[in-house]
C-alpha cells in the first residue's frame, strides 16, 4: 500500500469531479454515497499503508514516493514527493478518517436542503 500513497489525495479529487460534472441532478443519496466512498477509500489505502510502515524495521520507517519532476534547473532539481513517516500516517488516518465521519454525518444532516 505504501506505493499507493498518491491514491490518498485523488480519490476525493475524483469525487469532487464525479460530483461535479458527471452526477451534477442526480440523488442528494447517490452524490453523498459517491464523496463519502471516495473519502472512506482513502482512509482504507491510508490505514493499510500505515500497517505496512508499522511492519518495517523501526529504523527505516518511512518512505519516499516520488511523483515527478518539477522544476530542472543546471544542478537543481525539485520534485512533487510524498514523503510518509510515522507522524505523517497518523495525521493522514485522522484526517481521512474524520472527514469519513463528517461526510457521513453530513449526508443526514443535510437531507432535503436545498
Amino acid at each position: 500500500m505504501l506505493d499507493l500513497l498518491y491514491l490518498i489525495p485523488l480519490f476525493p479529487l475524483i469525487g469532487v469531479l464525479l460530483n461535479t460534472f458527471v452526477l451534477r441532478g442526480m440523488s442528494e443519496k447517490l452524490v453523498g454515497a459517491v464523496a463519502a466512498a471516495m473519502v472512506g477509500a482513502s482512509f482504507v489505502v491510508a490505514a493499510g499503508a500505515f500497517f505496512q510502515l508499522l511492519g518495517m524495521p523501526v529504523e527505516s520507517r518511512h518512505v519516499e514516493q516520488d511523483l515527478f519532476k518539477w522544476i530542472v534547473v543546471g544542478n537543481f532539481s525539485a520534485q512533487v514527493a510524498f514523503l510518509a513517516d510515522q507522524l505523517s500516517m497518523i495525521m493522514m488516518l485522522v484526517v481521512t478518517g474524520v472527514s469519513f465521519l463528517i461526510h457521513v454525518y453530513s449526508i443526514g444532516y443535510m437531507h432535503g436542503d436545498p
